[in-house]
């Protein structure tokens, strides 16, 4: 057993305000399965950066172990596999690389194979196995789960489980909670590390989100209450004082002992009550740091005036002489939210491309509503540039509702004024996500809308949709964002 050790880690990119980190210490034991959790744009990515030694930071990180990031830049993706892997880890033996990929459910002729041929889901278990046939590392794996599909994920999953010493990087809730032993969170104003899967440190953060917000609110009706009995304290002793010279118009005597000493009760009941306030205030100031607002969100869905929106009678796609998709029948009717499921190849962004208009080759039958609006999201975010205010303009966007929406899925004032292509991959999948959110449509069309998103914006995503009850056709592999969301299931055949 060994420790990474870091001491306070501070770190801010050059030219930035934002300071990343400020004095972060912990220690992390290198055969931990950690789990690494945080909203977009925390730092976590930045982290594993900074483990590896590409920025210069102040305090310090040490550790006897080498670290090695996943995904690999691949210089050279023509040649084969075999070699590939071969330049990776040169010291494996053929029985072990042939060991690693069988744990993947991987085909061994994969390496007979040049690397770009390989599908996303086998170049993603090629580069794992490699990572794990090297000894004494440290493996820095930065979210996998992106170029997977839930057979994929299952397999991914299964294999990490059996290993240990890396931190992964993932927002899939079933994915961690099936591979790791404990949780790094990366919360507003800390780093903290606690034993477990996912699910129990979500349990764990509620129970003390709910405290924390039981304990403010109790201690808010304490100052209220301290700061009416220091006004009532301070009228008495303003009352006591107006006595001390006795009364003009009753000619009576003062007892100036008595009143010196009810003044001096009054006095010394002002300070604690003084003292008692302060100390709710001090109390009240270290709560709420950590959490984490959920936000509601709205949507505007359409209502068809017919009841079915879409029919496929025998669809099959085809590029060129190679069909993608093969005699595909379902239809979509107002209020159904269907996901499309399948292993990767077997069409599903094809289909739903198809159905919002794009101009594909195709047979069979394939009708849609007259005038039906339809609201897209893509797996793609290359292309988005420039600042969000002249986004919001050319996409025909209300610009306050849609800068809401953002805030309300984490991003910062800050962020308004950056350029998209310098956001993160969550932070520019939020920005399709809340355009499709403020579009009015009667079908929406969702192409894995959840990769790189954080977590606990995925949440807020269900919340909306389960509120709204949108006609919604969509494609992901979170298995419990599908479950939760999905009305009816449509699979492909590969």
């Amino acid at each position: 057993m060994s420790m990474i050790q870091v001491t306070n880690l501070t770190f801010a990119y050059d030219g930035s305000y934002d300071t990343i980190f400020e004095n972060v210490s912990f220690q992390l034991d290198t055969n931990w399965r950690l789990g690494f959790t945080g909203r977009n744009g925390r730092g976590k990515t930045t982290f594993l950066k900074l483990l590896l030694g590409q920025y210069e930071y102040s305090g310090s990180i040490s550790a006897s172990v080498d670290f090695d990031y996943f995904p690999y830049q691949i210089k050279d993706d023509t040649r084969l596999t075999s070699a590939i892997i071969e330049e990776l880890c040169p010291e494996a033996e053929e029985w072990q690389v042939l060991r690693e990929l069988s744990l993947l459910q991987v085909d061994e002729t994969v390496l007979e194979r040049s690397f770009n041929t390989l599908s996303n889901g086998e170049q993603c278990k090629v580069m794992l196995a490699s990572m794990f046939l090297k000894e004494n590392n440290f493996m820095l794996i930065d979210e996998p789960t992106n170029h997977l599909d839930a057979e994929g994920r299952a397999s991914v999953s299964q294999y990490l489980k059996r290993k240990r010493g890396y931190i992964l990087v993932s927002h899939d809730r079933a994915f961690l909670d099936d591979c790791v032993d404990h949780i790094l969170s990366i919360n507003k104003t800390n780093i903290e590390i606690q034993k477990g899967n996912f699910s129990s440190w979500w349990s764990n953060k509620q129970l003390q989100d709910q405290y924390e917000l039981a304990e403010n609110e109790k201690l808010k009706h304490d100052i209220k209450r301290l700061n009416e009995a220091s006004k009532q304290t301070n009228h008495w002793s303003h009352e006591v004082e107006k006595t001390k010279n006795g009364s003009h118009n009753s000619g009576s005597k003062v007892d100036r002992g008595y009143v010196s000493h009810k003044a001096a009760k009054m006095m010394k009941r002002s300070k604690v009550l003084e003292k008692r306030q302060q100390n709710a205030i001090e109390e009240k100031s270290k709560l709420l740091k950590n959490v984490e607002a959920s936000v509601p969100m709205k949507m505007t869905p359409l209502v068809y005036h017919k009841h079915q929106l879409v029919e496929l009678n025998c669809v099959s796609i085809h590029y060129g002489e190679k069909q993608v998709t093969h005699d595909i029948s379902f239809s979509i009717e107002q209020g159904d939210r269907i996901v499309i499921t399948g292993k990767n190849g077997s069409g599903k962004s094809s289909l739903l491309k198809l159905i919002y208009g794009e101009p594909l080759s195709y047979s069979g039958t394939l009708q849609i509503a007259s005038q039906l609006r339809m609201s897209y999201v893509s797996q793609q975010t290359a292309h988005l540039q420039g600042n969000l205010k002249d986004y919001a303009r050319n996409e025909g966007l209300d610009e306050a509702l849609f800068k809401s929406l953002l805030r309300k899925l984490d991003f910062s004032r800050d962020q308004f004024e950056k350029d998209m292509k310098h956001f993160s991959g969550g932070q520019k999948k939020k920005v399709l996500i809340a355009k499709s959110i403020c579009e009015p449509a009667h079908l929406y069309i969702w192409d894995e809308p959840l990769n790189f998103i954080d977590v606990l914006s995925r949440m807020q995503i269900e919340e909306v949709l389960l509120d709204y009850e949108p006609t919604l056709l969509f494609v992901e592999h979170d298995r419990v964002f599908s479950d939760k969301i999905a009305t009816k299931h449509v699979e492909l055949d590969s």
